[in-house]
């Protein structure tokens, strides 16, 4: 069963990637009417928002693009760094609608930063798990009763979910922050907008997808759970 809602997941995903790929290329194709750079509009955002200790960096890949709170830095990737198009508009302002919740100390943002390092040592402990039942077999359900890599399985996955959970508002709320400066701004005519929120939407939907793969995951594991001790 877990398979199947793995493989589901998987392939809902790659659906959503895909889409995703699509509309940020055929947006990118579209020039931007202002004819500013990612990087000029990242820049503008951040100083109409006083912000002035981060930098923009360009960073390398496609939809690599990510604001990193520890190193106070934006970093696009070079289609949206170099681009002069409605997606990278969307891209460069969502990303430093990250910035913004740094700055102002964004609850929910505060609240996934918090669990960064949680949720990496949950997702060690489900790789341990996984590679242990495959090589280990009955020897390691020997050391470790079913029970308790269950309960395990369960706390991770607890975690997991939780942080993509958190995720949703955190990305969101950055999406509505950008749009709102860019077209406050004049950054984007009407049409232009309206490809970045179509573009940035179906950003927000791989967050979803993910979120709701966590969950389902959960509660299998808790249902079998239940099930033993009934």
């Amino acid at each position: 069963m877990i398979f199947v809602i793995a493989i589901f997941f998987m392939i809902v995903s790659f659906a959503v990637s895909s889409r995703l790929k699509g509309k940020f290329k055929k947006y990118s194709q579209v020039p931007l009417v202002s004819n500013l750079s990612g990087k000029e509009i990242a820049e503008r955002m951040l100083a109409d928002n006083r912000i002035y200790d981060v930098k923009v960096v360009s960073h390398e890949g496609s939809l690599t693009d990510h604001y990193n709170p520890a190193t106070k830095t934006v970093n696009l990737s070079e289609p949206v760094y170099f681009g002069r198009s409605a997606a990278s508009a969307a891209v460069a302002a969502h990303e430093c609608g990250h910035a913004v919740q740094h700055a102002t100390a964004y609850r929910f943002l505060e609240m996934r930063s918090a669990l960064v390092p949680i949720q990496n040592a949950s997702g060690k402990i489900l790789n341990i798990i996984v590679i242990a039942s495959i090589f280990g077999g009955s020897f390691f359900f020997s050391v470790f009763p079913y029970d308790f890599v269950l309960l395990t399985i369960i706390g991770v996955y607890t975690v997991l979910t939780l942080f993509s959970i958190i995720t949703l508002p955190v990305e969101f709320d950055a999406s509505q922050r950008g749009l709102a400066w860019i077209t406050s701004k004049g950054i984007t005519t009407a049409s232009e907008q309206s490809m970045a929120k179509d573009a940035l939407k179906w950003a927000a939907l791989t967050y979803v997808v993910a979120a709701l793969g966590s969950l389902v995951t959960l509660l299998y594991y808790v249902s079998i759970f239940l099930g033993r001790r009934n």
